[in-house]
């Protein structure tokens, strides 16, 4: 717990006014169980008093609080006054310089203090220990010292653990805020990509029909302003995530193939879907990457395969989920893997590796035998009950 300057001064009062009372009620019975010291008077009231209300400025002057307190119980003992309470503010005044300075200030000022202590042991008016007296003295001062020292250290390890908490929270942070943007530009990409090759070869077919049947140019025409429709309503609900800065509502997912599927018909590309397997509830990171992998591997026949058709195969197993999407057209040989090759995070096949990667499934990309080119991706899933 964390004090306020009110509150640590506040306790130092009340610390300064209990070792002050306990020193003065203390002191007279101490010196009854010491015979040949000297007997408490004015003076001795005094000095228990210097060193106890010492300790009120301890944490703002740590140094000249020890000075302080340690004349004070210095001058008591050469006087010949019992050993009583008056340690305690000594021995609190030492942990405290310990505690609150780097360790050589605090030792310098602890051993010059232990120096002057030691002057009651080989002059005093009362009984001198003598060299018998220094070891009890050195207590007084190590043991507080070492306290101190242990606790500066602990606390200064603490600050330093909360120190690296709040990076750690930040990196972590920015790791999820950079994952997002990724997330983010991966899926404005299929988004913004698929809709634009269909659009792209959709109009080129109504280019093309538009000087000899213009009847069925409006065929095409009507396909592409359904597919803009459709990108831009897609693109306004991810658009509309970032906003909002939480996950958008549902995603695409492999129920939306027939959709996709009649969508490529209209840009001229004929695609075959067959369904492996009893369809299941499929996590939801693995059914939008599943669908956003045919979806790019479509859009790239569209593009550059040269073909009219395309095969879809979804197959359901015990423990995984394989796509694959095949056709017979120009295959690596042509702008396949253009988009793959550029390093650019989030385009193309890619885009496509990194959403299976993520999820600790395998892509494998290449020609198809007999011609033509492959994408096959396996994601992991787990085992219904």
């Amino acid at each position: 717990m964390r004090w306020t300057g009110r509150q640590q001064a506040a306790a130092d009062a009340v610390l300064a006014l209990v070792l002050l009372a306990f020193g003065l009620l203390a002191t007279g019975l101490a010196g009854d169980n010491q015979p040949g010291s000297r007997p408490v008077d004015a003076a001795c009231r005094v000095l228990i008093a210097v060193a106890a209300l010492a300790l009120l400025a301890r944490r703002r002057a740590p140094v000249a609080t020890l000075a302080v307190v340690t004349v004070a119980t210095s001058t008591y003992l050469v006087l010949g006054y019992p050993y009583g309470p008056i340690l305690l503010t000594f021995l609190i005044a030492v942990y405290t310089v310990a505690a609150r300075l780097p360790v050589r200030p605090a030792a310098l000022a602890t051993g010059a203090a232990f120096v002057l202590m030691l002057t009651h042991v080989f002059w005093s008016r009362g009984p001198a220990p003598g060299w018998a007296g220094v070891l009890p003295a050195s207590a007084w001062a190590v043991v507080p010292f070492a306290m101190g020292v242990v606790v500066r250290v602990n606390r200064e390890a603490a600050a330093r653990s909360r120190a690296e908490q709040v990076r750690d929270r930040a990196e972590q942070a920015r790791r999820q805020a950079d994952e997002e943007r990724l997330r983010i530009a991966q899926e404005v990409h299929d988004v913004v990509g698929h809709g634009l090759a269909a659009i792209s070869m959709q109009a080129e077919i109504a280019l093309h029909l538009l000087p000899k049947r213009p009847e069925q140019a409006e065929t095409a025409l009507t396909a592409i302003s359904r597919t803009s429709r459709e990108a831009l309503d897609e693109l306004r609900v991810t658009l509309g995530a970032v906003r909002r800065g939480a996950e958008r509502g549902p995603v695409p997912g492999l129920a939306r193939l027939p959709a996709l599927r009649d969508r490529l018909a209209g840009a001229g590309l004929a695609v075959e879907l067959r369904v492996i397997g009893e369809p299941r509830e499929l996590p939801a990171a693995v059914d939008l990457a599943a669908y956003r992998v045919v979806q790019e591997a479509l859009t790239n026949v569209l593009r550059h395969a040269g073909v009219g058709s395309a095969e879809v195969t979804v197959d359901h197993r015990a423990d995984a989920l394989t796509v694959e999407v095949a056709d017979r057209g120009a295959g690596a040989s042509g702008d396949w893997l253009d988009d793959a090759d550029d390093g650019t995070a989030g385009h193309g096949l890619a885009g496509m590796r990194e959403r299976v990667d993520a999820l600790g499934g395998r892509l494998v990309l290449g020609p198809r035998p007999g011609g033509g080119f492959r994408v096959h991706a396996w994601l992991p899933v787990e085992p219904s009950a």
